[in-house]
């Protein structure tokens, strides 16, 4: 139920921008809700990040699989349990470009006669990098429309991610990329138990509207043919405030439009959020040198101290009647 009514949601917007085109509201989806959608994105990321960093981090709590840095004979793990800054660093960078530590997840399965087994689980980290890398590159690609000229790493970024020249125009490897990992990520979470019990609706939501996306593109692209300089001449003009309502792109069009506007709009909002919470995770970013640095805490107040002599002081008589032996008579 919690993936229908994903598919649900996600068939509304697509009915909403095709009904809302074809009966003359162009202008509010090709102008009005990408201006709303950035101005959400951008105010509720900032939220987002300057919260994260305004929190409070009083002793440090970063993860470690590694040996810590001990003994000078003892070799110590540099990435796993770093304990200066580069070594932090270099972790950060490491898992928001590799994805390290998804690399080394493992799954745990229920064999015959009760026995538990740990295995590597590597289609998942390469299911999340192809998409990921997918899905930055359709990025990248798509400022071809938004600068005039075209600058000269997206060319060359084009003509490496078609460069297998398949069809007219061109079938891309990061669309078929996305779309497969995408599906993967789902039917992972469709097929196994487990996850499936414990996803929520804000777990399929997000696979099906990019999902969605990546169909209405491909659409667009090989099968509903779109007038393309009509496209960037909308998207030039949204870059410069001087937005142009195309003509003759079809309800399709602004269907995409608004599936990519609503994406963008429930990012600071979502699980999403993660790409930018990485690089600000305490968990990551921080150095394993409690045994040889003493943190003190700033926000600590200071401690009004009672000595055992004032306690003894405060109950001498109920100590007496006790019968308890007291240090000063």
């Amino acid at each position: 139920m919690r993936v229908i009514w994903s598919l649900v949601l996600v068939g509304a917007l697509a009915a909403i921008a095709f009904a809302g085109s074809r009966a003359g509201g162009e202008a509010v989806f090709a102008v009005a809700v990408p201006y709303l959608a950035l101005a959400t994105f951008l105010v509720g990321l900032s939220a987002r990040v300057i919260g994260w960093a305004r929190s409070p981090v009083p002793f440090r709590i970063p993860t470690s699989c590694g040996q810590q840095r001990s003994l000078p004979w003892i070799r110590s793990s540099r990435l796993d349990n770093p304990s200066t800054g580069l070594g932090a660093a270099g972790r950060v960078l490491l898992e928001a470009l590799a994805f390290r530590s998804l690399f080394r997840n493992t799954r745990a399965e229920l064999r015959e006669g009760g026995r538990l087994s740990y295995a590597a689980d590597k289609w998942l980290w390469a299911a999340a990098l192809a998409f990921h890398y997918s899905f930055l590159t359709i990025l990248l690609r798509h400022l071809r429309f938004f600068a005039e000229p075209v600058p000269g790493f997206v060319a060359l970024l084009q003509g490496l991610d078609g460069c297998f020249r398949v069809g007219v125009p061109t079938f891309y490897v990061s669309s078929v990329l996305l779309v497969v990992a995408a599906g993967f990520l789902l039917g992972r979470r469709l097929l196994d138990p487990k996850l499936r019990y414990l996803s929520l609706p804000a777990d399929y939501v997000p696979l099906v509207l990019l999902l969605a996306i990546a169909a209405s593109g491909l659409l667009l692209r090989h099968v509903y043919k779109t007038d393309l300089l009509a496209v960037k001449d909308l998207a030039v003009g949204l870059v410069t405030f001087r937005p142009v309502v195309p003509e003759g792109v079809g309800g399709l069009f602004y269907v995409h439009i608004f599936l990519v506007s609503s994406l963008f709009a429930y990012l600071p909002f979502s699980k999403l959020v993660h790409a930018a919470g990485i690089f600000l995770s305490p968990t990551r970013n921080l150095a394993n040198d409690n045994r040889r640095r003493r943190h003190v805490n700033p926000w600590n107040p200071p401690i009004v101290g009672h000595t055992y002599a004032e306690w003894e002081a405060d109950f001498h008589d109920k100590l007496v009647a006790a019968g308890l032996p007291l240090d000063k008579e």
